[in-house]
């Protein structure tokens, strides 16, 4: 364990490379919600950052069960064609069979509809393809499969609007197919029966954000209301519907939303064995719900607990094992195979961690020792022999949280490598590369693999992330091309990772009040994330490595004192003494005691220092006149560096540090521009300071 207690640094502090975006803080509107509410002003301004800004939106937000929702018949055009044909399936004892994937979303997915189709009567089983022979989707094999046993209805779920060819096999064979889907819409749509996607549907449909398992959800539940079955099924259905749908990173909006905060409710007290067993194995701990609306307090799951806990272990599996032991634990009502299939889940999960961790390991180091230029290709792309390509995707990530640039990482097919040990880029030429892309927010994933269409194989995915394959001799053609896309798109100062700040907060407002109601604002998530605030001038007064590469700290402001954690921070340690810190809420319960800490997203060196929190600092003001108007200019220390500010007498200031081209001009730093000071008008007005202050 390594203490660091030091009041200064003498090193050049290597910090994360961010760029931090604060909301513009709304005073009227936020006083409106928060008196008309009884919300704390950070809250209320949380909301307004979600362009949740009115009464009546925040009263829907805040309770989302008050909302009167359309009918999915009236909403998905093809929902009632589904449904005759199930009926019609079901009533003649024919057999239906499930297509689903071998992600958690599709693998909850086909849970769902065994669990509700056998409970309907059914005689239904399943299939999903390969994720290392096949890939992704329904694909012939699956269809000629199907046939042979006998099948008369084929069902997929989160994969089949892009399966054209196979869906026509289906169809020429004589099967019905009801595709249920939410990828996006390709320009020719498959034959099948019954489409239900909510891409196709009204973009302000309540329905229009949920994923694979929620379009599941609802042909599930409105095929139980028709047949009348509804009893003992909406909970469980529910359950699996919440964990496919914070495990795929779905926005917890709309009916997402409604359904995944009642689901966590449901969860801790489930009645699914394999939920259970997964539960107990993943060491999940149900928090009291403290709401004042309710007689008693529930226990109730957040969205972490799955995204950070259940769902990596039903991914994991997915991704390097056989998705039928998510599935058997999703289904089985046995006790027994639930908690086998839960241990496997739990074995997996550490094997992929382990995998993860060993990739991410050889990425940093070929980056490293490539000396790559960032700021000049805008785009990395990485690849390597050797690597499992279940989890790459995982690594990918990681690696634009570490350098900020949109990452495309990939392997070599596995029946194609050969004498690995000493294979390079060059030597694997005559192999297939498959890989994983995640993007940054001003880049999209799926538009630069399209810009590469005829160098690339298969390719998929959407704005954030996509998958891609492509002939190894393509891959330095694949890199130009890329980094020509990103010049399209990118700017210097994109090349780092975002923050987006919601306000400001001093220590003393961070209390179990304001924990309490950013329980207000839960399930946060994708389009919902959970509130960051930032701090000023924060002083760290301990800090030490934990674990593998965290820094626990131990931050003060004025009189009070708080905890913090920074995850996988390591690289970083040391920080410097006094910083800026952004963070989110979190509670920690250690021998019988609970706390409220701070869990740490972003970190820079001050903006600004005043003398009452640093007495070796003492700016001098001083008025002076240039071109018969008036100014007032002081230097001020910014770390390591001297910044000169100089304000005139409609307060904008213009600030410049020592040997930069470039300054900041504005009344808020926050939304100051940039400008060069260069140009003669600022170059002159900066000398007249400069004499004024006898730095010449």
């Amino acid at each position: 364990m390594v203490e660091n207690k030091s009041h200064g640094q003498t090193k050049q502090q290597k910090l994360p490379n961010q760029r931090w975006l604060i909301h513009p803080q709304q005073v009227e509107k936020n006083q409106q919600l928060a008196t008309s509410l009884k919300i704390l002003p950070l809250i209320a301004q949380t909301l307004i950052n979600r362009d949740i800004s009115t009464i009546k939106k925040a009263e829907a937000f805040l309770n989302p069960d008050s909302i009167k929702l359309p009918s999915p018949i009236q909403e998905f055009p093809d929902l009632d064609i589904s449904l005759n044909l199930l009926e019609t399936t079901i009533s003649q004892n024919k057999k239906i069979s499930i297509c689903g994937d071998y992600d958690a979303d599709g693998m909850t997915s086909t849970a769902l509809l065994l669990r509700s189709l056998k409970h309907l009567g059914a005689k239904v089983d399943y299939a999903i393809p390969s994720r290392m022979q096949e890939g992704y989707g329904i694909n012939q094999r699956i269809v000629e499969e199907f046939h042979e046993e006998g099948v008369s209805l084929i069902l997929t779920v989160d994969n089949g609007i892009a399966a054209y060819q196979p869906i026509a096999k289906a169809r020429e064979l004589g099967l019905n197919v009801i595709i249920t889907d939410h990828h996006d819409i390709p320009p020719n749509l498959p034959p099948a029966n019954a489409i239900l996607n909510p891409k196709l549907i009204s973009e302000n449909s309540p329905y229009r954000g949920v994923a694979g398992v929620g379009v599941a959800y609802i042909l599930a539940v409105s095929l139980a209301k028709r047949l009348g079955k509804m009893e003992g099924l909406i909970k469980p259905l529910l359950e699996l519907f919440t964990l496919g749908t914070i495990a795929d990173l779905a926005p917890l909006t709309g009916v997402n939303r409604r359904w995944v905060k009642r689901g966590l409710q449901f969860l801790p007290r489930s009645q699914l064995a394999g939920v259970k067993a997964l539960i107990q194995v993943s060491d999940v701990k149900a928090k009291e719900q403290d709401n004042s609306k309710q007689t008693n307090n529930q226990k109730s799951l957040k969205p972490d607990d799955i995204g950070f806990r259940l769902g990596p272990r039903i991914n994991a599996v997915g991704r390097i094992a056989d998705p039928q032991i998510v599935i058997e634990l999703l289904t089985t009502d046995d006790i027994e195979v639930a908690e086998t299939r839960a241990k496997q889940c739990q074995e997996i999960n550490q094997t992929r961690q382990e995998l993860c961790a060993e990739i991410e390991e050889q990425a940093i180091a070929w980056c490293e020792e490539s000396r790559i230029n960032l700021q000049e290709e805008r785009v990395l792309v990485v690849v390597q022999p050797g690597w499992h390509h279940g989890v790459i995707g995982i690594v990918a990530s990681r690696l634009v949280e570490r350098y900020g640039v949109p990452v495309f990482i990939g392997s070599y097919e596995e029946e194609q490598e050969q004498d690995t040990d000493f294979a390079t880029d060059a030597g694997m030429s005559g192999s297939t590369i498959r890989g994983s892309a995640r993007g940054i927010p001003e880049f999209h994933v799926f538009e630069a693999l399209q810009f590469c269409d005829d160098l690339l194989g298969k390719y998929g995915g959407h704005k954030a992330a996509g998958g891609f394959s492509l002939p190894g001799e393509n891959l330095d053609k694949f890199r130009s091309r890329l980094s020509e896309f990103a010049h399209q798109c990118l700017e210097i100062d994109h090349l780092k990772p975002l923050v987006t700040i919601d306000a400001e907060a001093e220590f003393p407002e961070l209390n179990f009040d304001l924990f309490r109601q950013i329980d207000l604002l839960h399930p946060c998530g994708i389009e919902n994330k959970s509130p960051i605030f930032y701090t000023r001038n924060v002083r760290i007064y301990q800090q030490r490595i934990v674990g593998k590469g965290h820094i626990k700290l131990t931050l003060v402001k004025g009189e009070k004192e708080i905890r913090a954690i920074a995850w996988r921070w390591g690289d970083y340690f040391p920080l410097p003494q006094l910083v800026d810190v952004a963070y989110e809420l979190r509670e920690n319960t250690w021998n019988y005691q609970t706390n409220i800490e701070l869990e740490l997203v972003g970190l820079r060196l001050p903006r600004e220092v005043s003398p009452q929190q640093d007495s070796s600092i003492q700016p001098r003001k001083v008025e002076f006149s240039y071109s018969d108007r008036s100014y007032i200019c002081s230097l001020y220390q910014i770390g390591d560096l001297q910044e000169l500010r100089i304000r005139n007498s409609r307060g904008e200031v213009l600030a410049i540090q020592q040997g930069k081209k470039f300054g900041l001009l504005g009344k808020s730093r926050d939304n100051a521009k940039e400008v060069d000071v260069s140009q003669p008008r600022f170059f002159h007005l900066i000398k007249a300071a400069m004499n004024a202050l006898n730095l010449n």
